[in-house]
């Protein structure tokens, strides 16, 4: 195992286990989720520089979009139950109630 490829996993690593354990509030689960997304950008970036294919050039740039959607989504979650629960707690938002 090279120590780039090390690090891109640890770093991986480092925000599932955020995301599993430390999910008190939205923010920072939301915060997790775009350290794994970057982290797979710039490895997936490095890959495909590695390679040097062009047929998966765009690749990292169609990952990056769809972390770009996901955040705004995300973001757009956290205001949303904000101002209806007024916190952003995950334990007191229940789906099953209005």
């Amino acid at each position: 195992m090279t120590p780039t490829h090390f690090a891109f996993s640890s770093a991986f690593m480092l925000g599932l286990t955020g995301l599993a354990f430390h999910r008190a509030h939205l923010l920072s689960a939301l915060l997790c989720l775009e350290g794994m997304m970057l982290t797979l950008f710039i490895a997936l970036s490095i890959w495909t520089l590695q390679l040097g294919a062009l047929t998966t050039s765009a690749t990292p740039i169609l990952l990056l979009a769809f972390s770009a959607c996901e955040a705004s989504a995300g973001l757009a979650l956290l205001v949303a139950a904000t101002r209806t629960h007024g916190t952003t707690r995950l334990q007191s938002l229940n789906l099953l109630q209005c």
